[in-house]
């Protein structure tokens, strides 16, 4: 790993470190609200048999303890309270709790045709993506606005030619042949917010209900710049008051504790539900279709416009949730010859 990528990782390290243990428990009868929460996403394209495009990717996400406040968060250092109370007057009154969360992950893209050594001009580039984020969200009842900062690399240093050649050796596949025309090395920094509603749960019988849950973002910078909406229709037994059913996209929904967990459903029940979602989104620039932003590069027509539809099941179990979504995604770039499926798994685990 090249050394401009170690002090990234160090960072998030101590950050996700701090969340676990530098927040000071709150202090009600409430066990589920002294908790941090651990949220490990996987992505890949193996699970219907294909091996291109958008191929692999992972993320971790480490949240902290719901706070009343951002300032003496107990995660930065004290100069930063000032910035933090800032960005609490940009809320509104009605927000009951913030969350502060930090993590990393990896993504791979490849042509549809791993076997050809040479440059494929008509398909996408070979591309990996390596990185790590930074947080803040803002919960009320039925909303939650995240702003993200994300930081990384785009290129070899990513690492992605080791990461999927070498589980393809461990598995006995036949591996990549064209990451020497990968894209080059280059600093990649994204800033998104997001904003995910969970409109009124509308009970059938018992415990038997469903509900609607619209979000849009804006993320901009060098790795993607675009606008996102969409939104996600639930129905299920104790359906858990969180906000959409996570996938690896800027400014993720996060699983942690909202304000109705207070001693409520999560803490002590089970639940299990099935959901269905669609989303659009207007891309401006997609690093992984456009190329380096510097020098010369490998790069495709892009699709200004890609829509993406899923539908899945997910289980909770005394606040532990895992989740899967098969995704079916429309072409991103114009000589692209068939959309993709792939499928995405979530883990929720408090500890």
């Amino acid at each position: 790993m090249n050394c401009h990528i170690i002090p990234l990782f160090l960072v998030i390290f101590l950050l996700t470190n701090s969340l676990c243990f530098a927040v000071e428990p709150d202090k009600s009868d409430n066990t589920q609200a002294e908790k941090s929460t651990f949220v490990l996403y996987y992505e890949n394209d193996s699970f219907y048999h294909h091996d291109g495009y958008y191929t692999n990717a992972v993320k971790f996400r480490v949240i902290s303890k719901p706070l009343n406040t951002l300032t003496k968060n107990g995660i930065f250092p004290d100069n930063f309270d000032s910035v933090m109370e800032k960005f609490e007057k940009t809320q509104t009154k009605q927000v009951t709790q913030y969350n502060i969360s930090a993590g990393a992950g990896q993504s791979i893209y490849t042509p549809e045709d791993t076997t050809i050594r040479d440059l494929q001009e008509d398909d996408r580039p070979y591309a990996g993506y390596l990185y790590s984020f930074l947080a803040l969200h803002a919960k009320q009842t039925q909303m939650m606005d995240t702003f993200e900062l994300t930081a990384g690399v785009v290129g070899p240093s990513a690492l992605a030619e080791y990461a999927q050649n070498g589980v393809h050796r461990l598995r006995g596949f036949e591996t990549a042949k064209g990451w020497d025309n990968q894209l080059h090395d280059e600093p990649a920094m994204t800033l998104s917010w997001g904003r995910n509603y969970r409109l009124n749960k509308q009970s059938i019988w018992s415990g038997l209900s469903w509900d609607v849950l619209p979000y849009h973002t804006l993320t901009a910078g060098n790795v993607l710049t675009q606008a996102t909406a969409g939104s996600e229709l639930r129905l299920g037994w104790n359906l858990p008051p969180s906000f959409t059913t996570s996938q690896i996209h800027p400014s993720s929904s996060i699983g942690a504790p909202t304000p109705e967990d207070m001693g409520g459903r999560q803490s002590k029940d089970w639940g299990f539900y099935i959901f269905a979602g669609a989303e659009g989104r207007a891309v401006a620039h997609n690093i992984f279709l456009d190329g380096n932003t510097w020098g010369d590069s490998h790069r495709v027509a892009k699709d200004p416009f890609v829509g993406e539809a899923s539908f899945g099941a997910a289980v909770t179990i005394n606040s532990l949730q895992i989740a899967y979504r098969h995704v079916y995604l429309t072409e991103e770039f114009k000589k692209q010859k068939e959309a993709q499926n792939f499928g995405s798994i979530t883990l929720v685990l408090p500890f």
